[in-house]
């Protein structure tokens, strides 16, 4: 199994005619893993539980008012009020939302969004003689507001009802305002600027507080848009999955009687493409021959957006066609030179095939895999919508008055009314601020999101590698098979998954375990890198590129080096490290292949 003398890298294993395939006296491996392995399993189990018994993914469904009740929700008092109303947007664009994610305004479920300008006091004062308007107004008010029993200053400082109404439409089961731009003016309902109770609101700050009630409903309902879009086209989804699979078997039965046939056609068919593009290029590089403005250099235009521009240049066309000449000529001399691998690997295919014609069951575990996949990635996503929505409804003191000393504090809607906090901040209002908690549970939540992934990434990993031994046992007891079918066991594929669960999940787990790390390691920079994306320092930057490279480099490597190590456990029945040893000796032994 190997040519050359290179004692650096072991020695070749010598022939064995009586060696007859996967060995069957064989024993546990990596046991620690594999304890470890299941513990984890446990643990895993034990954190979807507790977020299944907490969760609740309406909170990224449905939008939530003041009082952290869901808008449009059937089966409550707002199931007809399908959207979030702002009494004042303006306080929307606060650096308080930053902070804390949560406009610093009374935020109520109605049935509509407001269509007219309109004002309080205006509304108030000639609510006898136009009492439709009134009637109108005040369906924008908290529910059970009683406008008897207070005055309408009163009324306004306990933020009962929206100084004023903006036209608004619909958006993201949000009213924002319904703003337009006409050659550059922001404008709202044909205006820039409107009065409303003395005070001028210019349609600019709508905008901007309309963008900060936006950046809320960003930085909290990511989840609930990927969550929304899985639930709608799920099973679009499960059809483009099935579909690429149906695909990918029809080409392996097709490899089996055409092997050739394909291949070679695979190689002209390039060639042919990449001949027509260097034609293509050839002929647009003539035409604009003369035309204006065509020879104007790349450098000089400098780079622009639309790229669309550049296809008006002959250097253009000119870059293309002689970047496909070289591609053409790299891969006529390596069909020049490799003529001879080419046949190999075509006798490789078709013997390939020749294997599963005789286990026909080996076409039918990628279907065990894909579903084991699904599960990982079903469960993964289930328990982490139930954790981000594991939370409870957490109310602070929001007051526009910056004297009062009890805004962010935490507090109670149903005795704020009557608190020390009312009477010390008459403006302030106890506001629905964000899902969290204060016991053990909830402040363990990031670690739990974290496991979570983790485990993601180990059990995918895991699912992966038990294929790839299974599927090497099962073709190497094909391979080492004198007399083929007749020396082939009753059921390769099942023998061969056999020895994997009963002997090597723990050197699967160990191999999968090292490839997890790497990958959580990957996704941490990525954070990183998304967090400093503003930060000038170049060199910070520069350290977290290589950084990435580096270890998206170690991880191809590992997958590569897991594949060889899981064929010679599967082969010889050896732990992970020795198996990876021996994998990589292999490799160095044959390099130049």
């Amino acid at each position: 199994m190997g040519t050359g003398d290179h004692p650096e890298f072991g020695e070749p294993k010598k022939f064995e005619p009586s060696f007859k395939g996967p060995i069957a006296n064989r024993s546990c491996t990596d046991v620690i893993c594999c304890l470890l392995f299941i513990v984890a399993l446990v643990g895993y189990f034990i954190v979807g539980l507790v977020a299944w018994t907490h969760g609740d993914p309406r909170k990224v469904i449905y939008a939530t008012d003041s009082r952290g009740e869901f808008c449009g929700q059937m089966g409550t008092s707002n199931r007809d009020k399908p959207y979030l109303f702002y009494f004042n947007i303006l306080k929307c664009a606060s650096p308080l939302l930053l902070l804390h994610l949560q406009c610093p305004t009374t935020q109520i479920c109605v049935k509509k969004c407001p269509d007219v300008f309109a004002s309080f006091i205006t509304a108030h004062q000639f609510r006898k003689w136009e009492p439709e308007k009134w009637k109108n107004y005040l369906q924008f008010c908290k529910p059970g507001f009683n406008d008897s029993d207070k005055s309408p200053v009163e009324i306004l400082r306990d933020q009962d009802c929206p100084t004023f109404l903006t036209p608004s439409k619909p958006f993201s089961q949000r009213c924002f305002p319904a703003l337009e731009t006409n050659k550059g003016v922001v404008m709202v309902d044909n205006k820039t600027n409107f009065h409303l109770d003395g005070s001028l609101v210019n349609a600019t700050q709508l905008l901007e507080g309309a963008k900060g009630a936006n950046e809320v409903r960003d930085a909290r309902e990511v989840v609930m848009k990927i969550f929304e879009d899985y639930t709608k086209s799920w099973y679009w989804i499960l059809i483009g999955m099935v579909l690429a699979l149906v695909l990918s078997l029809v080409f392996v039965l097709l490899m089996r009687f055409i092997a050739k046939v394909m291949v070679w056609l695979s190689i002209l068919l390039v060639i042919a493409a990449l001949g027509y593009g260097i034609f293509h290029c050839y002929m647009e590089y003539a035409r604009l021959k003369g035309v204006q403005g065509s020879d104007i250099n790349i450098k000089d235009l400098g780079f622009q957006t639309d790229l669309r521009v550049y296809l008006h240049l002959r250097q253009t066309w000119l870059a293309f066609m002689i970047a496909q000449i070289i591609v053409e000529v790299i891969i006529i001399l390596l069909l020049i030179f490799l003529r001879k691998r080419i046949a190999i690997a075509i006798a490789l295919i078709k013997e390939a095939s020749r294997a599963i014609g005789c286990m026909m069951s080996s076409l039918l575990y990628p279907l065990i895999t894909f579903a084991l996949l699904l599960f990982c990635i079903a469960y993964w996503a289930i328990t982490a919508v139930y954790l981000a929505t594991s939370n409870e409804a957490i109310y602070k003191v929001f007051a526009d008055d910056k004297k009062c000393n009890f805004t962010t504090k935490t507090c109670n809607p149903k005795t704020f009314i009557n608190s020390i906090m009312k009477k010390g901040c008459a403006e302030a209002q106890c506001s629905f601020a964000f899902y969290g908690g204060e016991s053990y549970y909830h402040r363990y939540l990031i670690v739990f999101q974290f496991y979570n992934v983790f485990l993601f990434f180990w059990l995918v990993n895991f699912v992966i590698a038990l294929g790839e031994v299974i599927l090497a046992g099962a073709f190497a007891s094909y391979y080492w098979a004198f007399n083929k079918p007749a020396d082939l066991p009753t059921f390769p594929v099942m023998a061969s998954m056999g020895r994997a669960l009963r002997y090597h999940v723990g050197s699967l787990a160990f191999g999968s375990l090292i490839l997890a790390i790497v990958q959580i390691i990957r996704v941490l920079l990525e954070y990183i890198d998304q967090k400093v994306r503003g930060a000038q320092n170049k060199v910070a930057k520069f350290i977290l590129s290589c950084m990435k490279c580096c270890f998206w480099c170690l991880e191809k490597f590992l997958k590569f080096l897991n594949r060889n190590a899981y064929i010679m456990i599967a082969i010889y029945g050896n732990n992970f490290c020795t198996s990876a040893k021996n994998a990589f000796f292999l490799l160095m032994r044959n390099i130049i292949r």
